[in-house]
């Protein structure tokens, strides 16, 4: 039976009481190193971003779920983009976003559930995650679910005046039939 409800989090999609939540986030300077962001959203661009997010995987090659506890507090997002029908593969990002929350499990559990979609529901033959190579906690997280790293990007990212590198993950569905 295919789920996103794990046993103290559960994967939601994006609703327009959540514009607050992913604004802060996507606004949140302090993890735009992670994202890959530039610059602020506003509020207009990402109620857009929340009104067109109900179109299908298939279509816009992405979907961002918000990682929500059972007393319907958002946590975090986890998201599947670069989505390849063709050769059965995504990538994931996952983002658990107040410091209190991080450390208990929360991006472990979400990260569980959203590999048993992406391989039961959406029958990928891959997933793949950039991680950079001082975020331990993710390594570790990923590693944790069964993704080997299988390369590493020389001075890929600039952040704070340095370059970092950057470890490409990879996890293959042993169960694929294809």
């Amino acid at each position: 039976m295919i789920t996103l409800k794990g046993e103290n989090i559960y994967l939601r999609a994006l609703e327009p009481e959540d514009l607050e939540f992913v604004h802060a986030v996507e606004n949140d300077e302090s993890i735009w190193d992670v994202s890959d962001t530039q610059t602020p959203f506003s509020k207009f661009l990402i109620k857009q971003y929340i009104e067109n997010a109900h179109k299908d995987i298939y279509e816009v090659k992405q979907l961002r779920l918000v990682i929500s506890s059972y007393n319907e507090k958002p946590l975090g997002m986890i998201d599947i983009f670069d989505f390849d029908f063709k050769n059965s593969r995504a990538g994931i990002g996952i983002l658990v976003k107040d410091k209190e929350n991080r450390g208990k499990g929360t991006g472990t559990e979400a990260l569980k559930l959203l590999v048993s979609y992406c391989f039961n529901q959406l029958s990928l033959h891959q997933l793949y995650c950039n991680i950079s190579e001082d975020n331990k906690v993710s390594i570790k997280m990923f590693e944790k679910q069964g993704f080997k790293q299988v390369g590493l990007k020389e001075d890929w990212n600039y952040i704070n005046n340095s370059y970092k590198n950057e470890y490409l993950f990879q996890l293959l569905n042993k169960q694929d039939v294809h």
